[in-house]
């Protein structure tokens, strides 16, 4: 009989990052696109503004973030006193990347009485520069209620796009960036899952393009797909978004069929494995830092956005 190594290499790998968690007294907090095997080990799973949330409350005195480096840093806007780590430094979101604060100050410069509505999905220099930010759940809330009849609307033009044809009463300014995760799907793949699960739900992120958008039957966060899941009374659902969340879907759900609209993964978050979620709580390494006038600026955006949550 061959001895199954890699199957044995995982259980001490947890093993060991459950002895050094207590030992550090961390959390853990993985991103609902992480790998199962983080999904396991962590104390808590959810989407980014849920993740940092938590981290301000938990009475810890280190925070280990499994997820792209924005999210590690809003974590830390939060959680200024605590110390947070990410497992992997190189772990970049390319969307949050595609807006730089020289090219939003150029913005603010063409537009000034225009108020910036930034995407969580950004770097704590973009929130710095930001009036209030926005999730993918409250996005349209947030811009139909800020007292600014003109708005810049950073990064996600996809997002954005949505933002614009619910808001139709304000002159929205966009930023075109886009998650290529979600700017894959097509609506030939729509198409052809529909055609295999005809009587299937469709939930879709609204980073997905317009014509996606379009054709679904729910535009939903990550966290938002979680709840209508357990909510709906369809047997299949049509998943439009990073497949690490069938994982948690499928858990929550047994007794439902979730179909990907087709393979979708994102690189950076795939990035983060056992062994370098142990090699940062053993070596306490890759921790985020802003400096204080970077936080102090981000942190009014992010209380900003709290008002429409």
């Amino acid at each position: 009989m061959v001895k199954n190594t890699l199957f044995t290499d995982e259980e001490k790998l947890k093993e060991a990052i459950i002895r050094l968690r207590k030992k550090r007294k961390a959390v853990i907090l993985a991103h609902n696109y992480q790998i199962f095997q983080i999904q396991e080990v962590a104390d808590f799973v959810g989407d980014s503004l849920e993740l940092a949330k938590i981290s301000a409350k938990v009475d810890a005195p280190l925070i280990v973030f499994c997820g792209v480096y924005f999210m590690g840093e809003t974590a830390k806007i939060l959680s200024p006193q605590k110390k947070v780590l990410i497992p992997v430094a190189g772990a970049r979101c390319p969307l949050a990347d595609t807006i730089t604060p020289k090219k939003l100050l150029e913005l603010k410069n063409t537009y000034s009485e225009a108020w910036v509505v930034s995407y969580v999905n950004t770097s704590a220099e973009i929130k710095a520069l930001t009036d209030v930010c926005c999730t993918s759940s409250n996005a349209i809330q947030v811009v139909k209620n800020i007292p600014a009849k003109r708005v810049i609307f950073v990064p996600d033009g996809n997002l954005g796009w949505w933002v614009k044809k619910n808001v139709p009463q304000k002159e929205i300014i966009l930023w075109k960036g886009f998650c290529y995760v979600h700017q894959n799907f097509t609506l030939e793949d729509l198409q052809k899952q529909k055609s295999k699960f005809p009587h299937a739900q469709v939930f879709v992120h609204p980073e997905c393009k317009p014509e996606i958008l379009q054709n679904a039957d729910l535009i939903l966060s990550t966290s938002g797909m979680l709840r209508e899941a357990k909510k709906s009374s369809a047997k299949e659902i049509i998943i439009g978004t990073e497949e690490g969340l069938i994982y948690r879907l499928k858990k929550e759900n047994p007794d439902k069929k979730f179909c990907p609209l087709k393979r979708a993964e994102c690189v950076d978050m795939k990035k983060i494995t056992l062994k370098e979620l142990y090699l940062a709580l053993k070596h306490q390494r890759y921790a985020i830092e802003l400096p204080p006038e970077i936080i102090q600026r981000a942190q009014s955006s992010l209380k900003e956005m709290i008002k429409y949550i």
